[in-house]
């Protein structure tokens, strides 16, 4: 054999092809590099879809979560990743952040502090790249009657009409409320506006005897990872 050929997944050992490997050993066996390269099943000359599965993680820090953040236009910027390929690929992630959705979705989804609320809304507001205000409504046992995208924004800030809110908590039927934005900058701290904002909503909510018991900022970090601060864990609410 050509000692300088590159090698294909086709012509490695069975054992070692994604594929093979993950229908003989199991799924959790498969690195994350691996799993990319089942769903994009071919490589580009000179490079094995594995390669170019490293290749793109490692643009992202190897975080998924960042990766699951690139449109079409970033994706295409790998070789090979134009078209069907990069359309598989983002058709993937985004059906993990819905699966991730459906769960905390649960009819018996129960609210009952800030991490709760974090992992109902992550799926939502974790990929975006403006901001995004949304209200979670609940009962007096905190069990989560329904949920609404208050408003839309920019990159750095949304405007939120506080009667559009309470209307749409009192048409639930709700006597406890949540709410949580995402900041697209990465950074947790709130704005002054939010402060503004946050005590701005608690005191509506008591005039209609309705309890802001919540507010979270959600973002992704430098690292990929999602975080979030919390007003009540922070004694502002």
């Amino acid at each position: 054999m050509d000692s300088k050929k590159t090698l294909t997944v086709k012509d490695w050992a069975d054992e070692d092809k994604p594929r093979e490997r993950l229908l003989s050993q199991g799924k959790k066996q498969l690195t994350d590099a691996e799993l990319l390269a089942i769903l994009m099943r071919t490589g580009v000359p000179g490079k094995s879809v594995v390669e170019l599965a490293k290749e793109i993680l490692a643009s992202t820090d190897n975080s998924l979560v960042t990766l699951s953040r690139l449109d079409y236009s970033q994706l295409r910027r790998f070789k090979g990743m134009a078209g069907a390929k990069a359309a598989t690929l983002m058709a993937a992630l985004e059906l993990g952040w819905r699966m991730h959705s459906e769960a905390g979705n649960s009819p018996e989804n129960i609210i009952a502090d800030s991490k709760s609320l974090f992992n109902y809304m992550l799926p939502t507001l974790a990929d975006l790249d403006h901001e995004e205000f949304w209200a979670v409504f609940m009962n007096n046992r905190n069990k989560v009657l329904g949920r609404q995208r208050i408003s839309v924004g920019g990159q750095t800030d949304t405007g939120v009409d506080a009667r559009i809110l309470f209307r749409a908590a009192l048409e639930a039927k709700a006597t406890v409320v949540a709410v949580a934005h995402n900041h697209p900058s990465g950074t947790l701290k709130p704005s002054t506006n939010d402060r503004i904002l946050t005590k701005r909503l608690v005191d509506a909510g008591n005039l209609l005897g309705i309890k802001l018991t919540e507010h979270i900022i959600v973002a992704i970090g430098p690292n990929g990872v999602p975080d979030y601060y919390s007003f009540h864990d922070e004694g502002l609410v």
